[in-house]
């Protein structure tokens, strides 16, 4: 997928909203829990009632790892499922990938090409040559740790080398990297007032930006640093749609939290 097939999508649906598939067997309903595959049937069905509202989905891969076998079967039957069935929707492994360059060719391939996903997360620190290899693929895209939501983002990312705050530094030097064109950005919510600064330098970058919602993050605040003329933004909601409820209304919930997020995003758009 490319950017400007993004961006159709967004002016579409008027929407930059991306639903996280973090799937807890613990937290789902009940009930799914008798399907043979539990994790699958409770995203195929947030999938399909929120699809129309969505621009992407974003997966996280440590919620199917930690099932073993079973949870990486149902990761693949989900991302084979959005691609055939709805293949307009960008899809993210959050997988927070990033090593030596033989190990991230691998990585690259597991994800961009083997599952088939349109982009993975990297964690940057190992830096240029940890990255180029999610960077070789046409029309894929490495989503690059630049500035979290987390409270431990304060430990590293914010610091001075070189009289400039590390995460700008992580951004400047990344555009500097072959096939940097197929480069986003994560920048938490709960960051909001560093958007003006990170738009200085990646000014036409898409930024997927988690923390809206449970994490205390602002869409107004997003929008207003964040927002560029392609809007530039996919701002993800994971437990806030996907857990609006435990009951057998799950699906119904789901996509009125979602619409309710849909409709903010429209009246910024």
């Amino acid at each position: 997928m490319t950017t400007t097939q993004l961006f159709k999508q967004i002016q579409k649906k008027k929407s930059f909203l991306c639903v996280g598939l973090d799937v807890d067997l613990t937290k789902i309903p009940q009930h799914l829990l008798k399907e043979e595959d539990p994790i699958f049937a409770f995203n195929k069905d947030i999938i399909d009632v929120t699809h129309d509202l969505a621009v992407a989905y974003k997966p996280n891969t440590a919620f199917y790892e930690a099932y073993g076998l079973k949870g990486w079967q149902a990761l693949r039957k989900t991302i084979d499922y959005l691609n055939e069935k709805y293949p307009e929707i960008f899809t993210i492994a959050d997988a927070k990938r990033g090593d030596i360059g033989n190990t991230s060719r691998m990585y690259a391939k597991a994800f961009l090409k083997d599952l088939g996903f349109d982009s993975v997360t990297i964690a940057p620190y190992m830096g240029q040559d940890s990255v180029e290899p999610f960077l070789e693929f046409e029309d894929k895209f490495a989503i690059l740790l630049a500035l979290t939501s987390n409270n431990g983002a304060f430990d590293f990312q914010t610091q001075t080398v070189k009289g400039l705050e590390l995460y700008k530094q992580v951004l400047k030097t990344s555009k500097t990297w072959k096939n940097a064109q197929n480069l986003m950005y994560v920048v938490g919510a709960t960051k909001a007032e560093y958007l003006k600064g990170i738009r200085e330098i990646v000014p036409d970058s898409f930024l997927l930006i988690p923390g809206v919602g449970a994490q205390g993050g602002s869409l107004e605040d997003v929008c207003k640093y964040g927002m560029n003329s392609q809007v530039g933004l996919l701002v993800n909601s994971s437990r806030g749609i996907i857990y609006a409820s435990s009951g057998e209304d799950f699906s119904q919930k789901a996509r009125a939290k979602a619409k309710e997020m849909q409709e903010q995003m429209a009246g910024f758009l």
